[in-house]
């Protein structure tokens, strides 16, 4: 098989396409035969050196993938071989095979195409359980989204919009703000790109306060740097600060401000929760997939590449010129989405 490998750390541009052997589904795994894989920010760092997890090289990065089940290990009754499925792999998803534990892979809804099933479940189940599990957003709060036109920033604002919050976006250009009222932002603030001056932080909790008089119940920040800090000077009494990524760096936020502001500051690490607690997990799943054939959730595709070029999707992604979701298709994804273009 075909796979995109990281063989030593670097940026997106250093990946380098190789032939290796189909792996082998040990117990408790099923082999997925990959159509798609979804790009997202872990991508970008574990090619660098600078994720949680530091698989040994040579591996292929890809922690998102959707295909069908083509082989099962000793102890695997739930899943079957042909099954059209969706697996959060860790990695090893920008390839033709991977393996992947039963309990990260769920067989698709009918009517959920193959490209759709990839855009998903790392975006939605990441703001998922940010906003529920995590910061009890409840109808009639409001909601400010950091990074809103990204993969996991739009998958917020519509999970917050089908809870019932008025939301927010915060976006770096007018283009993106467009979008996120696509998908049910209320309200949308533009900041600058780039480091934010002193006065272009004041500016920015005004603007946000212009939405949000008495303050912003809960706060999703994927971005970080030097955006956080004006962020969390807008929130409510009581609200929740849920720290998710840091696409522009870690911030230093000054502790006296959560003392004054009655408010918490709340990690968010799906992957981990997601080994912890696969069953809750399980029936987070279960809620996105009715959510999404209910049609609230709409996974927006803005790039596609395919395998020997995903390392551009992933230098993409890092640049943050990315709206929505960016996609690698394999050379199977690329000929069964052509024949399922009727049936969708």
């Amino acid at each position: 098989m075909k796979a995109l490998q990281s063989v030593k750390p670097g940026d997106g541009h250093s990946l380098v396409l190789a032939e290796m052997a189909d792996p082998v589904p040990g117990p408790g795994e099923v082999r997925v035969a990959v159509e798609a894989c979804g790009i997202n920010f872990p991508d970008v760092l574990i090619i660098e050196d600078r994720y949680q997890f530091k698989p040994e090289r040579p591996f292929a990065p890809g922690g998102e993938v959707a295909g069908t089940v083509d082989a099962v290990g000793e102890g695997v009754t739930d899943l079957k071989v042909g099954q059209r499925v969706l697996a959060g792999a860790g990695w090893g998803g920008l390839s033709e095979k991977v393996c992947v534990e039963q309990e990260k892979v769920f067989a698709l809804p009918d009517k959920m195409p193959m490209d759709v099933a990839a855009a998903f479940m790392m975006t939605y189940g990441t703001s998922h359980h940010a906003l529920f599990d995590r910061g009890s957003l409840k109808d009639g709060e409001v909601l400010l989204v950091l990074g809103a036109a990204g993969g996991v920033g739009l998958a917020a604002v519509e999970l917050g919009k089908a809870r019932g919050a008025k939301v927010i976006a915060a976006v770096s250009t007018k283009e993106k703000a467009q979008v996120t009222r696509d998908h049910g932002a209320d309200a949308a603030v533009i900041y600058p790109s780039g480091e934010l001056t002193k006065d272009e932080a004041k500016a920015f909790t005004a603007a946000i306060r212009e939405h949000a008089p008495d303050g912003v119940d809960v706060i999703y920040d994927a971005v970080g740097g030097s955006y956080a800090e004006p962020a969390l000077r807008s929130i409510a009494w009581d609200g929740r600060y849920l720290v998710v990524g840091f696409a522009a760096g870690i911030p230093k936020i000054p502790l006296n401000l959560p003392l004054l502001k009655g408010c918490y500051i709340v990690g968010v690490f799906w992957g981990e929760f997601v080994n912890r607690n696969p069953e809750r997990h399980a029936r987070n799943a279960a809620e996105l997939f009715q959510m999404y054939e209910a049609g609230h959730l709409r996974p927006h595709i803005s790039g596609r590449y395919p395998l020997a070029r995903g390392g551009e999707a992933i230098a993409q992604l890092a640049s943050r010129a990315a709206v929505g979701k960016i996609l690698v298709i394999t050379e199977r994804g690329e000929q069964n989405l052509r024949e399922a273009q009727e049936t969708y």
